[in-house]
């Protein structure tokens, strides 16, 4: 039996799920909620339905595992806790440091269902392995660049400004502190000794620029700890030269054993940002769906679904072929 996925939100994840999706073959599109108008969206899979978000109480049973595609900034906090309580859910939440109160406030709702939140690469796939390499090294110290690349959490960030039109922020690691890291140092490194963020912004018509502008780089738990350059563009420009969703990063971890030092690395180039985080989703919307199978329930973190629960294959069949 086919695992029946539902998709909350169409952007640039929505659409990236609903494409992988189809590389998955224990997993169907089921349907796609939005908050647009359902009558004038129009999705690639054909015959799939389309239903206002509001309608998702409708559909309780006949979903497995609800897709959360929705921003940060604002979607998330207020639809997760929602739909926990009706759907098995995952989510990419990636507001750092605001994950415990959001993960107590999907933990309250999902009384009897799975919720795994953060599961994209990062938070997600790189904070297993900030954790793994603590764990086997416990003397020593973290780092995780990002970039070159486009951030979709805070390019959707900047969209929500007043006066902004349309955006796209990238990422950009400082390659003096990489270098530093690589070297097996462990230097104290502030968020703006790592990297640095560029935003090139559509403004709407008679906005004040000035105004976006402050309201960016003061902006807290995205660009207010970063040095943060925007640059106004045309909208003409940013469709040229700006839509692609290019993203990656690393995540390096320097420790010793006494006198002997070593250092860890993991690192994603991705070509399309929001395709490649859609892939992470629907491993862990497998996960969920088997947790849930278990009853347990309540909020979840990569930390907290067996690294197994990911694949479709048996266990018996990842012992022989990957260990």
């Amino acid at each position: 039996m086919k695992l029946k996925i539902g998709i909350a939100g169409y952007g640039n994840i929505g659409k990236g799920v609903e494409k992988a999706i189809s590389k998955c073959p224990d997993m169907e599109l089921a349907a796609v909620f939005t908050r647009r108008d359902p009558e004038k969206l129009r999705v690639e899979t054909p015959k799939i339905p389309v239903y206002a978000l509001d309608e998702a109480k409708e559909l309780k049973d006949d979903i497995d595992v609800m897709v959360l595609c929705g921003g940060s900034a604002k979607d998330l906090p207020e639809q997760a806790p929602k739909l926990a309580a009706l759907f098995n859910i995952v989510d990419t939440f990636d507001t750092h440091s605001k994950i415990p109160e959001y993960f107590a406030a999907v933990d309250k709702a999902a009384a009897d269902k799975t919720a795994v939140i953060s599961a994209g690469w990062d938070p997600g796939l790189f904070s297993m392995i900030r954790m793994m390499s603590q764990a086997v090294l416990p003397e020593g110290e973290n780092y995780t660049f990002w970039g070159r690349g486009v951030s979709q959490g805070h390019s959707d960030a900047i969209r929500k400004v007043e006066g902004v039109k349309n955006a796209v922020q990238y990422t950009v690691p400082i390659e003096e502190a990489v270098d530093k890291v690589r070297s097996g140092a462990n230097p104290r490194l502030s968020a703006r000794q790592k990297m640095k963020r560029e935003c090139c912004v559509v403004a709407a018509e008679d906005a004040d620029l000035k105004k976006i502008e402050e309201k960016i780089i003061t902006m807290p738990d995205y660009f207010a700890d970063y040095d943060t350059t925007v640059t106004f563009i045309t909208e003409e420009e940013l469709l040229k030269n700006h839509s692609k969703m290019p993203h990656g990063g690393f995540v390096l971890y320097s420790g010793s054993t006494g006198e002997n030092r070593h250092v860890m690395e993991f690192s994603l180039k991705l070509g399309s940002n929001p395709e490649f985080t859609a892939c992470v989703v629907l491993a862990y919307a497998r996960a969920a769906a088997r947790m849930a199978k278990e009853k347990n329930f309540g909020a979840k973190t990569v930390f907290d679904v067996p690294l197994s629960y990911l694949s479709p294959k048996d266990r018996g069949t990842l012992i022989k072929e990957l260990l």
